[in-house]
């Protein structure tokens, strides 16, 4: 009886988040519907999920004709290489401010914290000037170099909040034991931290894998080297646009996403436990 009172207590509450549920989710399912139908019945068959024609041609279409096959590569490429660039540089500057003891420590966090709040477009001119110097332009390592430098303050953040939590008794241990600097971060420190490894990989491997932004700019001359947040566009013609080639294209750039994020979620939840705790 007792189970059965609470039930109904909660009941109404299930029910409006379940409707929450499902009109939040209706538009993705109606986009991975929408890549198996043709394009008169994407316009004329309503908000019917269920296709009555069900077809591949747009996807066979989306890879082909639309060049997703060389834009999936450059996104693997730059993509990879961004998420090891970041994990390698935000996870030494995020113990060298959470359990280092260097001076002027406190206005370094305050710059960083500052810096989060500057946009996107502010900061695009200097970097562009420095990837043209480097000799990087119209190149991946530039798309690479400029989407993996700025605006990873909150990954920092992330690996000092973690390591400040860690107990200072291991490093007394390990030092006793005769380890130095670095062989105490890659040995025992960063192996402790897979939670926030699973964490920054996700967000970075996200941003990386749909930025659009940084991907045109550095690759104006060259669209061969566009990743699929850039390669999008080409369902937009002139006077009409490819909307069954889009939703299929659409849905093979958010399944990398997806595995992703199914392979690390338990360490995605523990990271930010342990950031907020920390």
């Amino acid at each position: 009886m007792y189970r059965l009172n609470r039930f109904l207590r909660q009941l109404p509450a299930q029910v409006l988040l379940l409707a929450f549920t499902l009109i939040w989710s209706y538009p993705f399912i109606w986009i991975i519907s929408s890549s198996f139908k043709s394009q008169s019945e994407m316009f004329l068959g309503g908000i019917n999920i269920i296709p009555k024609e069900p077809t591949l041609d747009n996807f066979a279409r989306a890879w082909d004709l639309a060049n997703f096959y060389q834009y999936f590569f450059n996104s693997v490429i730059v993509t990879a290489s961004v998420v090891l660039l970041v994990l390698v540089i935000t996870s030494m500057a995020g113990y060298a401010l959470g359990r280092g003891s260097m001076p002027g420590k406190k206005l370094i966090m305050t710059m960083l914290v500052v810096s989060m709040f500057l946009p996107k477009g502010f900061t695009i001119l200097p970097l562009f000037e420095l990837i043209v110097g480097l000799g990087f332009n119209n190149t991946l390592m530039g798309v690479i170099l400029a989407e993996s430098g700025p605006s990873k303050i909150v990954s920092i953040l992330l690996f000092v909040g973690y390591f400040a939590s860690l107990p200072k008794e291991m490093e007394e241990s390990a030092t006793i034991d005769g380890a130095g600097y670095f062989r105490m971060f890659f040995s025992i420190m960063l192996p402790l931290s897979k939670p926030i490894l699973g964490t920054v990989t996700i967000f970075s491997f996200i941003g990386a894998w749909n930025a659009f932004f940084v991907p045109l700019t550095f690759t104006l001359s060259k669209p061969s080297l566009r990743t699929l947040g850039v390669g999008m566009y080409n369902f937009f013609g002139t006077n009409s646009v490819d909307w069954t080639g889009l939703a299929a294209g659409a849905v093979m750039s958010v399944v990398p996403i997806i595995i992703v994020f199914l392979f690390l979620q338990r360490y995605f939840i523990e990271g930010l436990a342990g950031s907020i705790k920390g």
